[in-house]
């Protein structure tokens, strides 16, 4: 008999089996994959019989109110070493140990670079026309990115490596976050901006690299927006909630803003109505940030690495360990 149940959520490629050796857990874990998001009406009677759950980073929430409804859980996994849809705090006092995994780094700088580069020469509507068959052979003028100004909000990891490419296309790459310094950006190689406003009112292209809390929601709004270039280009491929959703969609249908490449939203899916699915000026991917075969062979290895460690009572990677 089979003493422990696993679900894995949201594996949507269906790659999760094929990229760790599950099958070593044989025996001890019975494991079963959803590859469809789980209704929220839902999620209490389908995970309840489950004492492991591996999350997908944030596309399932599991706040105080789910957490206290599973009452067999014992291991919550999330991909990453971060997830603010999990309310930690109450996860320890009902006992539930949740564990992070490794990940691959720079994967959600690369795709920025890309719809940086798909929004500016106009990539999706002239590779729709080419495969189409369009009678017009070329339909846009695209704009080039040498000898204009890249201003980069956040310096962290992901900021600094886009930094790195606005660098290599001989770029004016400029960076503000709430703690930089000229020796920080001197270190990094890119020119200073003292505030977000003069960022915004330098760059041709903004790019958000900074993490979602109370003090960046909303960074991003209406009057951010309008102290922008005309026809400036903003990138987002951190979380959707640093930008005002109904700002940007006005600045966008207004064309006061060249465009916008984006990979996250308010929320995910993405509603099949929503105008950013319909903005001529917009290019957008659904989360694909993390989306690579070397991210989730990281994930799915070291989630498979947390159960071994936990059936053992040795958890590994805990992320809300008591402190103090």
């Amino acid at each position: 008999m089979t003493a422990h149940r696993c679900a894995i959520l949201d594996d949507y490629q269906d790659v999760a089996l094929s990229l760790a050796p599950w099958g070593e857990l044989a025996g001890e874990v019975e494991i079963a994959v959803f590859n469809d998001q789980i209704a929220p009406d839902r999620l209490v009677e389908t995970l309840q019989p489950f004492d492991i759950i591996v999350a997908m980073r944030e596309r399932t929430p599991f706040d105080a109110a789910l957490l206290r409804q599973l009452p067999n859980l014992r291991l919550l996994i999330t991909t990453g070493m971060r997830n603010a849809a999990i309310d930690m705090q109450a996860a320890r006092d009902l006992g539930i140990v949740v564990s992070g995994t490794g990940s691959f780094d720079g994967t959600a700088a690369e795709l920025a670079w890309a719809l940086l580069l798909a929004v500016m020469r106009n990539i999706p509507a002239e590779a729709a026309n080419f495969r189409n068959g369009g009678s017009q052979w070329q339909l846009t003028l695209g704009r080039a990115l040498r000898q204009k100004t890249l201003g980069i909000v956040g310096l962290g990891k992901l900021g600094k490596l886009v930094a790195g490419y606005g660098k290599a296309f001989q770029m004016d790459v400029v960076g503000w976050s709430k703690n930089n310094s000229p020796q920080r950006c001197a270190e990094i190689g890119i020119g200073y901006a003292e505030t977000l406003d003069g960022l915004l009112s330098a760059a041709d292209v903004v790019s958000l690299h900074v993490v979602l809390n109370g003090e960046t929601r909303g960074i991003i709004g209406a009057r951010e927006l309008e102290l922008m270039k005309p026809g400036a280009v903003i990138v987002n491929a951190s979380r959707g909630p640093l930008i005002d959703e109904a700002a940007l969609i006005a600045a966008l249908r207004s064309g006061r803003l060249g465009g916008a490449g984006l990979d996250v939203y308010d929320e995910e899916p993405l509603p099949a109505d929503h105008p950013l699915r319909t903005l001529p000026n917009v290019v957008a991917t659904p989360h694909l940030g993390y989306v690579t075969r070397e991210t989730y062979d990281a994930y799915f290895s070291d989630a498979l690495d947390d159960v071994r460690a936990w059936l053992k009572g040795a958890p590994v990677r805990v992320l809300n360990a008591p402190t103090g």
